[in-house]
């Protein structure tokens, strides 16, 4: 009869070296080395056995909440139902006979294996495994029984599908995989898993299509991944911030998806997806400049429409990164490039405001950021509301208050209107960051001093490097090839060769019976 046991003792630390030794042959000793090692924690659960004739004492050990509480009553009621006695009829009367009878013939559920130490047996017990001990053993049977509570797969919340799959990452990375799998049923598509985080001890893993991927890329980030010495990896973007090769470049050299065909994608165009367990956003390197403006959507409509659309988002970077800069320097030093009808209009509207057009434009850019960050952070049917309201009350008073001209309050807003149209959130974080600069520069130097700082960015862009692969390709170095699929999107029967610089096999279409293979992706 199995019975629940809670813990007698008061909690004690197990100091490093008792977590490190291998296991006693004493049953109790070995729960007790367990209560302690865990701080005597509510959550973990033991419950003692003994085979039928009572011949020999065992106990199963599991963590509340990480395991799949129907798994673990199936584990156990079908480990403790044997009889004591195996096909020859013999009895079973140690400990290392059941241990070896149970394991081999026993136990009906995947990924059985031994632990000796302490470590192991923790490891094991804080990934969902339910752990067996015996009396009289110094090892223990451990099995895979992990689950408890989680997210079901639903639609992608920060990346929107018009057209295509409605799926979306999960917190569990096992999920993850298989929703890659799905899609690219391929044995040469390898996952590689690691362990990352000396605490929290995260799984890790890459995947990557062998024989696509570039070898190098390949070796290059396993050795990044190997180098990371932290205590926690809690999200993605920890590893992203400790990998990247520019950590204080505002542009991000790494991309990030919580769609599966997105990633289906990248790998077929020889990237490497990094999968972190926790967190429904996957990693995509090596990285380029211009896949943060291309979407899934691209590939799914037809190629005239999906080119028109792109240069649209190509357009409005543009609009959001110097749209107000531009403006400012106009007003404040090149009165003579605006037509006259609109100079005139816009002296009249300026002329109760108190402040110059550059601190103008600070104040409208940062009440734009507040707002948005407030609509963010606030309850989605609230946050939606307060976005929309404040900014028309908020812009409205402003005017008639004689703060801002109304020209301002539209340059403004068609700003942050096309700052929403890059696909990428952190790319259009990026611009956000970059345009008070860009402004602060207008106000003192004019369309000089912005010339000046668009050359320095783009020399500061193609200066970067997302695991060896340049950021600014196919621009920089120029491939002529690569750009049927940069600024336009030529049609899928067009895009027979992958990127030049991220993939070790170049063709992407081979014939195959008179038949064309399959076709192209998203970025």
């Amino acid at each position: 009869m199995a019975t629940q046991t809670t813990d007698p003792k008061p909690s004690q630390t197990a100091d490093s070296s008792n977590q490190s030794a291998p296991l006693s042959a004493n049953l109790e000793d070995n729960l007790q080395r367990i209560r302690e090692g865990l701080g005597n924690s509510l959550d973990l659960i033991i419950r003692h056995f003994e085979t039928i004739d009572n011949a020999l004492q065992l106990a199963a050990v599991y963590m509340e909440g990480i395991t799949d509480k129907e798994m673990v009553d199936d584990f156990m009621n079908h480990a403790m139902s044997f009889q004591t006695v195996n096909e020859a009829g013999q009895k079973l009367s140690t400990g290392l006979e059941v241990y070896s009878y149970m394991k081999e013939k026993a136990l009906n559920i995947g990924k059985v294996k031994p632990a000796g130490n302490m470590v192991e047996l923790f490891e094991a017990l804080l990934s969902g495994n339910t752990i067996i001990l015996f009396e009289g053993l110094e090892e223990a049977l451990c099995g895979n029984t992990s689950g408890g509570e989680v997210r079901p797969v639903s639609e992608a919340g920060t990346q929107v599908s018009i057209r295509g799959s409605k799926e979306s990452f999960t917190e569990t990375i096992g999920t993850n995989i298989s929703l890659v799998r799905r899609k690219i049923k391929n044995p040469n598509l390898w996952v590689e898993p690691m362990t990352l985080g000396a605490v929290t001890q995260t799984n890790v893993a890459i995947m990557y299509l062998k024989g696509v991927a570039n070898e190098d890329t390949i070796k290059k980030l396993k050795e990044k991944l190997q180098e990371i010495r932290v205590d926690s990896i809690l999200e993605s973007g920890y590893i992203e911030q400790l990998i990247e090769e520019s950590g204080y470049s505002p542009f991000p050299t790494l991309y990030n998806t919580e769609r599966p065909d997105s990633v289906a994608g990248n790998l077929l165009d020889g990237r490497i997806a990094v999968f972190v367990d926790g967190t429904p956003f996957v990693l995509i390197a090596p990285t380029t400049f211009f896949m943060f403006f291309h979407t899934v959507e691209d590939y799914y409509q037809r190629f005239d429409i999906s080119t028109l659309i792109r240069l649209l988002r190509y357009l409005c970077l543009l609009i959001s990164m110097f749209g107000p800069a531009v403006f400012v320097a106009a007003l404040n030093f090149h009165q003579e490039m605006i037509p006259t009808p609109l100079l005139i209009n816009l002296a009249s509207q300026r002329e109760g405001v108190p402040f110059p057009a550059f601190v103008e434009a600070l104040m409208m850019e940062v009440t734009f950021e507040i707002i948005r960050e407030a609509g963010i952070r606030l309850p989605s049917p609230i946050g939606q509301t307060v976005s929309i309201i404040g900014g028309l009350v908020l812009g409205q008073a402003a005017v008639q208050a004689g703060i801002v001209s109304p020209a301002m309050v539209i340059i403004v807003s068609l700003t942050g209107i096309s700052s929403f149209t890059t696909p990428a959130f952190n790319m259009a974080l990026s611009v956000r960051f970059l345009r008070f600069a860009i402004v602060f520069v207008a106000a003192f130097m004019g369309l000089y001093g912005i010339a000046i700082l668009a050359l320095m960015l783009v020399a500061h862009l193609c200066s970067l490097r997302s695991l060896g692969v340049p950021y600014m390709s196919p621009m920089a170095p120029l491939n002529l090839e690569d750009q049927k699929d940069t600024f336009i999107r030529s049609p899928i029967h067009f895009m027979k060769i992958r990127p030049r610089l991220a993939a070790n096999s170049s063709v992407r279409m081979k014939a195959d019976k008179g038949k064309q293979g399959n076709g192209r992706k998203q970025a």
